[in-house]
């Protein structure tokens, strides 16, 4: 804290004091030493010197000082350095008007105080206090009001800030997640979603008179009694995100459970609220998790299917050919290692077999597929308050070749791991989501899509269930009713892949994509650990 100035100037005994509406400076008369036979005596500092001294001590906060020069040392002090505490200034000036002078019966000074407080703010105000003989000396007499007229014994001074003790923004439990620190908003946990609680404090809007205090009078259990200066304001009604802080941190587990770059973006699909977005510190800072976009191998057979069943080709119990490989085109497809030889479509949809997917799609109209997606989200785009997000892009197949490649999330197909967690919930609620990161704030819809039949959708979550009973993502088996698919995509020259797992269980649908670890198990058992922890 800054020292504080006194606009009092004591010079040998004399005490110089600008005084309003007087240009020259007014000066007391100079004492003189008495002299006892041939012993000089000092004379005692005058009224205005013992004045002048004390309001020195005052503001430059040596308040046993300044307490010494009055008639209740103790007293002063204890309320000195108790309002100094609750008021915290930056600088503190006293500026006297008044003089007091000895030949008055009771001699009073008159000052104005300003208090220079945080965030620009000053506070001034008149006030004054009288002088008492003590023996031979001057002493101030101490009363309370000489700090401030209202202030008087069993009350004190207290700082309030306006929007310093309120949250900002809280989860969808109550959660504090953002709170005021003057007019900023500062997150409650250093460590909660870096990138959505950037997208939080973008988005909140500090209250009328955020960043600024009051000065308020309160008894001695600190209830308010009056404001002495400063704007009384209406604490400001927190936001209220959609986020989940307890999944968050499950999701931000989850994710750094693993070395290599992992992403899990989780959504509620009966309201679109966004529950956790994370990523691991191997990923970057980038916020890939919402619109990195990547080949989603094997979760696209949920579009792939649906153009399928929507199609009238095929239902979920047609028998259909799933060899190891097959040429499609000019496009060999291969599946993991396995020929299932006919099984029902369920099956193969289940143990992820390419051949067969591939296969069926090259019955479909080159555009079957980008139509399918756009079903699921994969081809729309909102403005969700603070985040940059995309879904995905999948266009129309070029010719047969394409279109097989395609079908299995190969291809031209890409996508983020928040347009896959937002096909998920599509799956889940049965119609379109629109993601949304706050309760009152909306996100603004600039492509929106429909989602597939109530029949088409029902056929998908059996399917996606059996996925988890029978299929390869049994791993996820012993964690509640998990409907998914699993994805291992291919890139660049083929040899290396990434790992997804695309899923719901009840009211949560996510996503988790591990890079380059060669096949979806990493994401199945990033996905066991997150779903294990909500």
């Amino acid at each position: 804290m800054v020292g504080g100035i006194l606009a009092v100037v004591i010079v040998g005994f004399a005490v110089f004091v600008l005084v309003p509406g007087d240009p020259s400076p007014a000066k007391t008369g100079v004492q003189k030493d008495a002299v006892q036979g041939d012993v000089a005596v000092p004379a005692q500092p005058s009224a205005a010197q013992v004045a002048g001294e004390f309001l020195r001590a005052f503001s430059t906060q040596q308040y046993n000082v300044a307490a010494q020069l009055t008639d209740d040392p103790a007293g002063a002090e204890g309320v000195l350095t108790t309002v100094n505490t609750a008021l915290r200034p930056e600088v503190v000036l006293a500026t006297m008007s008044v003089l007091p002078e000895d030949t008055d019966a009771q001699p009073r000074a008159t000052f104005k105080f300003s208090w220079q407080l945080s965030g620009g703010q000053t506070w001034t105000y008149p006030s004054e206090f009288g002088l008492v003989r003590s023996g031979a000396r001057w002493v101030v007499h101490w009363v309370p009001t000489l700090v401030h007229p209202r202030l008087v014994p069993g009350t004190q001074l207290a700082l309030i800030g306006a929007a310093g003790q309120t949250n900002a923004v809280l989860d969808r439990d109550g959660t504090p997640v953002l709170t005021w620190q003057g007019a900023t908003a500062r997150t409650a946990d250093p460590k909660l979603a870096p990138m959505l609680v950037g997208a939080l404090s973008r988005t909140v809007i500090a209250p009328n008179g955020a960043g600024l205090s009051r000065i308020a009078l309160v008894d001695g259990g600190g209830k308010e009694i009056e404001n002495l200066f400063g704007t009384v304001t209406k604490p400001a009604e927190p936001l209220r995100t959609t986020v989940s802080v307890k999944m968050q941190n499950a999701a931000q587990a989850a994710v750094d459970s693993v070395s290599a770059p992992a992403y899990l973006v989780a959504i509620q699909p009966s309201t679109g609220g966004i529950l956790a977005v994370a990523q691991n510190a191997t990923a970057g800072t980038a916020p890939k998790a919402l619109n990195g976009l990547y080949p989603p191998g094997s979760t696209f057979k949920v579009a792939t299917a649906a153009a399928v069943l929507g199609s009238g080709k095929a239902t979920v119990n047609s028998v259909v050919p799933c060899p190891g490989t097959k040429m499609v085109g000019t496009r060999t497809i291969r599946n993991a290692d396995f020929d299932l030889g006919d099984v029902p479509l369920h099956t193969a949809f289940a143990k992820s077999c390419n051949t067969t997917f591939a296969s069926l799609a090259a019955e479909l109209p080159l555009d079957a597929l980008s139509k399918s997606a756009a079903q699921f989200g994969l081809a729309a785009d909102f403005e969700v308050p603070g985040l940059t997000t995309e879904t995905g892009r999948v266009d129309a197949a070029s010719g047969i070749a394409q279109q097989a490649e395609n079908s299995i999330g190969q291809g031209t197909v890409q996508a983020s791991p928040f347009g896959l967690a937002l096909m998920a919930a599509t799956v889940s609620k049965g119609s379109a989501v629109t993601p949304e990161l706050f309760t009152t704030v909306k996100t603004t819809v600039k492509t929106g899509y429909k989602g597939p039949s109530a029949a088409v959708i029902g056929d998908l979550r059996a399917m996606m269930r059996e996925v988890v009973t029978a299929g390869r993502g049994e791993a996820l088996r012993g964690y509640g009713a998990v409907h998914g698919k699993t994805g291992t995509a291919q890139f660049g020259d083929g040899s290396q892949a990434h790992g997804w797992f695309a899923g719901y269980r009840n009211d949560v649908a996510f996503a988790v994509l591990v890079e380059n670890v060669g096949a979806a198990a990493p994401a199945v058992a990033v996905t066991g650990k997150f779903l294990g922890a909500i």
